[in-house]
């Protein structure tokens, strides 16, 4: 079944996919679980390669803080140093006869409460070098200050689709044949709408004794829906001209293959259209399943509960 010839002929591969075609040169996923592009770059000096705005913006809260926390404590440590070098007799304030850990601690709180422009005055600098570099270290902190709020802003600005996927897809019984379906949803109190989908799939065959990737559009019982509210399963009817058409479960558990999925919608609260994409190998699709419904009236029955925790619910059925 990995033989271009034993894939449906109906179904017409594209070459705008943006991925590889050759096998070779391509390893791995083409889109990790994420959404991300499963490729690491090389051949270019590491600082030219890294975005930093973008790497801040996008890394964890915990990781993002803690950075912040480490240089402020490590940029007031290093001010600090400059000051004991130049000597405490600089800073007015500080007790000559307290212990050397003393002296130090009380030259440390004085760089940050420099670097943060607080300025208690319990100490001071007196002379021309422990002023300059008082000045120096007060200018270096409202930079960082401000460019640390706009990041701050950035993370809480920057657009994002609350979507959740479901950890696989299912190959289905739909009609009177079967179907590929995803199910994805909406995790947090936003406002979704004018929602589009797009699935491609891309199988590794073999054409004139050599490897290569052929990517296909799957057509969708649904592409488009005005609000997303509740949970949307994307419906793949796998129809004669489908490139899965005569797929087994063996199949989806031998052949090289990936789903792109690819979720365009409109945030009312971002006032901005948001995307998110995933992907499935076809190791990640169960064979004979059904999704179990994730929503339902509550007792009253005045509202619609969306049960988030099932939405990798799905029981086993046959085909």
């Amino acid at each position: 079944m990995a033989l271009l010839n034993q894939i449906n002929k109906k179904a017409k591969s594209y070459l705008n996919s943006g991925f590889g075609v050759n096998t070779y040169s391509y390893g791995g996923r083409f889109v990790n679980k994420n959404g991300k592009a499963n490729v690491e770059k090389q051949g270019m000096n590491f600082l030219h390669r890294i975005s930093w705005y973008h790497t801040m913006i996008e890394m964890p809260a915990w990781k993002f803080m803690l950075i912040l926390l480490s240089f402020y404590i490590c940029i007031n440590f290093l001010f600090a140093c400059l000051y004991f070098v130049i000597g405490i007799e600089y800073l007015n304030g500080i007790d000559p006869s307290d212990s050397e850990w003393v002296k130090f601690g009380e030259t440390y709180f004085f760089s940050a409460q420099t670097f943060t422009t607080v300025g208690y005055g319990h100490v001071s600098p007196s002379g021309f070098l422990a002023s300059t570099v008082s000045a120096l270290e007060a200018l270096i902190g409202l930079l960082s200050f401000a460019i640390a709020t706009g990041l701050f802003f950035g993370r809480f600005s920057k657009p994002i689709a609350f979507i959740k996927f479901s950890h696989n897809a299912i190959i289905a019984p739909y009609k009177d044949t079967t179907a590929l379906m995803i199910r994805l949803t909406p995790f947090k109190n936003t406002n979704l709408t004018d929602a589009e989908a797009k699935i491609t799939v891309g199988i590794s065959v073999e054409e004139d004794g050599k490897m290569s990737n052929k990517f296909y559009s799957l057509d969708l019982e649904l592409d488009k829906i005005n609000a997303l509210t509740l949970s949307w399963t994307l419906v793949h009817p796998i129809t004669e001209d489908s490139p899965l058409y005569q797929f087994t479960k063996e199949d989806f558990e031998t052949i090289n293959g990936e789903i792109l999925v690819f979720i365009k919608t409109f945030d009312d609260m971002f006032s901005n259209t948001v995307a998110i994409r995933t992907s499935y190998t076809f190791a990640e699709v169960v064979y004979g399943a059904k999704f179990q419904p994730m929503y339902s009236r509550n007792n009253t029955n005045t509202k619609t509960i969306l049960h988030l925790d099932k939405l990798n619910h799905f029981e086993s059925v046959s085909l």
